[in-house]
């Protein structure tokens, strides 16, 4: 008995040991050598066009605590398995990259290794700069070597067993990443691989409008298919549905517009949207913005949703109250029949981002208000200010089921329960 139990106990052990070599296997796939000292002199022009690309990547954002200094890190980025911290980018030789050569940076990019070999986590969006080529990759490191050096140590991970583990983080890789670089496709135009360049890669769009599964990995369903942003309790809707926020029926025109000012015919920003437009994007040139344009334009669209066997029942009494609301606090700017205001306020008859099946959106602008970017093409954005003082969550629910069922909407109400959620922060 004790014999077979130890022939049992070798095999387990055996199949672990050959499942760890596997994993740290599949891990240093494509690994490229690196060199601890290299010299590099990185010349204006590089270092300006890293400046772009650092810009159109939006590193900033991330890199920047509130208050803080620029690229310095610091700024905490919530998600379901605990709190990252963003690394300091400047060119400290003890707290930041002053000690750093390309080799070292390139590969965090393309492989999502730190200087010391360390796996880093994917709230650092090295699945999508994988795409990045090592010419851009030089560049954007020119630009943060330019950067005034800023003395700020890293702030640890605050991250839960087992995802605080690298042994953890080594698993998530082998399932879920595999190294690569941008291929330009074939039959399609230089404009298209631009914008496909730029949104796969260094724009690292997925890393909201994708769908992620139980473990936070991105993968399956159509490219860009939506999902809630766990950080900010927005939901980036779907890119590939045309009842959310697809562009294929949009004049290219009018998608570089929207990305450039925050504005255009059909629709605003707001959110972390609005934040991605007025860090980012805005900064485009108009080619690059043209060409993000034709490749979002020219996704693959989910088919339309199936029709309904049953008409939504609506409750009466909290229509009633939800039309009330509605005439005494946004009728003014929104109009008595949800027409909107050109060029001001939205019309919310027939806008799909009141009727999306999912209402996180319209219940967070509701309670918290919000306002388009200020860009150079709208500097000063018409906004909404918050009801979150000013209405319970019951009348949350009544007014946002009524704008979601009046003048031809046709979409599930919204119960005070899911205001809560929301209210909290909380996703849906």
């Amino acid at each position: 008995m004790k014999r077979r139990w130890r022939h049992a106990l070798i095999g387990v052990l055996a199949v672990c040991v050959l499942a760890a070599a596997a994993v740290w296997a599949l891990n240093q796939r494509d690994e490229s050598p690196v060199r601890e000292h290299q010299r590099f002199a990185p010349t204006p022009a590089q270092i300006e066009r890293g400046r772009y690309l650092a810009s159109a990547g939006n590193c900033v954002a991330c890199h920047t605590a509130r208050g803080g200094a620029e690229y310095a890190g610091g700024r905490g980025i919530d998600t379901p398995f605990g709190t990252l911290y963003a690394s300091n980018l400047t060119p400290d030789a003890d707290t930041g990259l002053g000690r750093w050569t390309p080799d070292h940076f390139w590969r965090a990019l393309h492989n999502g290794r730190s200087r010391d070999g360390r796996l880093l986590y994917p709230a650092f969006p090295y699945p999508n700069y994988t795409q990045v080529t090592r010419e851009d990759a030089d560049a954007l490191f020119a630009f943060l070597l330019s950067l005034p050096p800023v003395a700020q140590e890293n702030r640890p991970h605050a991250l839960r067993f087992p995802y605080n583990l690298q042994a953890s983080l080594a698993v998530w890789r082998a399932l879920f990443f595999s190294p690569g670089e941008f291929e330009p496709q074939p039959g399609k135009t230089a404009a298209w691989n631009r914008g496909a360049y730029l949104v796969r890669g260094l724009g690292h769009c997925t890393a909201c409008h994708g769908a992620r599964n139980l473990f936070g990995a991105i993968g399956g369903g159509l490219e860009l298919g939506g999902g809630l942003i766990p950080m900010q309790n927005w939901y980036a809707p779907s890119l590939a549905a045309a009842q959310e926020a697809s562009v294929a029926a949009w004049d290219a025109a009018h998608v570089a517009q929207l990305l450039k000012t925050g504005v255009s015919p059909q629709a605003s920003v707001m959110g972390p949207m609005a934040e991605v437009v007025f860090r980012s994007t805005q900064h485009l040139s108009d080619a690059d913005a043209q060409a993000m344009a034709v490749f979002l334009k020219d996704l693959p669209q989910a088919p339309p949703p199936e029709p309904r066997d049953e008409p939504i029942v609506r409750d009466r009494e909290q229509m009633s109250r939800g039309g009330k609301l509605y005439e005494q606090h946004c009728a003014q700017c929104h109009g008595e029949s949800g027409e909107g205001a050109a060029g001001a306020y939205p019309r919310l008859a027939g806008n799909r981002a009141v009727t999306m099946a999912v209402p996180a959106n319209l219940i967070r602008v509701v309670l918290s208000g919000g306002y388009p970017p200020a860009t150079t093409g709208n500097p000063r954005p018409y906004g909404m200010p918050p009801f979150s003082q000013v209405l319970n969550d019951a009348d949350v629910a009544a007014v946002v089921t009524y704008v979601r069922g009046a003048w031809g909407n046709d979409a599930e109400p919204v119960s005070h329960f899911d205001v809560y959620r929301n209210r909290r922060g909380a996703a849906n």
